[in-house]
């Protein structure tokens, strides 16, 4: 995990202290499938079933560098899947932030909630994993400080612009495009595209074959 952090900030796509650290303590090889694990070094996305991936981790370190997320921040995490993302948000907001993840998939948000407890985040209480459906935010949480998306939808709720707190920022795959929306004030919106990305598509409703019990701390 050095050796691929190092290359990651050789590239110049690492480079703020905090999320340094993260990579170096949260290990990708905890969130891949045992099928895996000799590749979880690699700068490639992973299979984690259900049609999902674990996301490249240059991707990953981009859109944490935008988002810039700082100790203390209470941060929204969409489509956490494995949860490696979360995880590395938790080592970043320490034990006074908190990370909300959200995976609409039942059995991925198992998955990634037992990868994320191997750092003993859940126990913790810095990490909170979800399953139900992102499109309208986490209202009972909110506001956030930070809000980030591992899935391209069409365009961004307009719930994530509402919940999110003036000074936040918003980091998210928008069709082939990683956007950084930052929010002026109650009504204005700062937006940059970074084109040239590709995701697996945002779910927004998930087939059941059998009953789920919502879980909703």
């Amino acid at each position: 995990m050095n050796e691929l952090t190092d290359q990651l900030i050789e590239s110049g796509i690492l480079h703020s202290p905090k999320i340094i650290d993260a990579f170096r303590n949260i290990d990708r090889k905890d969130f891949v499938l045992d099928i895996y694990k000799t590749l979880a070094y690699e700068d490639r996305p992973l299979p984690i079933e259900h049609d999902q991936t674990i996301s490249q981790p240059t991707t990953v370190a981009f859109m944490l560098e935008l988002l810039a997320p700082h100790e203390g921040n209470i941060i929204l995490d969409i489509g956490s899947g494995s949860g490696w993302q979360s995880a590395l948000l938790a080592n970043i907001v320490g034990p006074k932030g908190r990370v909300f993840a959200i995976e609409i998939v039942p059995e991925l948000k198992t998955f990634g909630e037992k990868n994320i407890e191997k750092y003993n985040f859940i126990k913790s209480g810095v990490v909170t994993c979800l399953s139900l459906n992102a499109q309208n935010g986490l209202t009972e949480k909110a506001p956030f400080d930070r809000i980030i998306g591992a899935a391209s939808a069409e365009k961004v709720p307009p719930a994530w612009k509402k919940q999110l707190k003036v000074g936040g920022k918003i980091v998210t795959p928008v069709k082939e495009s990683i956007y950084l929306i930052e929010k002026k004030n109650e009504n204005e919106f700062k937006e940059k595209e970074f084109p040239g990305f590709l995701f697996v598509p945002f779910v927004e409703k998930q087939k059941r074959t059998s009953p789920h019990k919502e879980d909703i701390n």
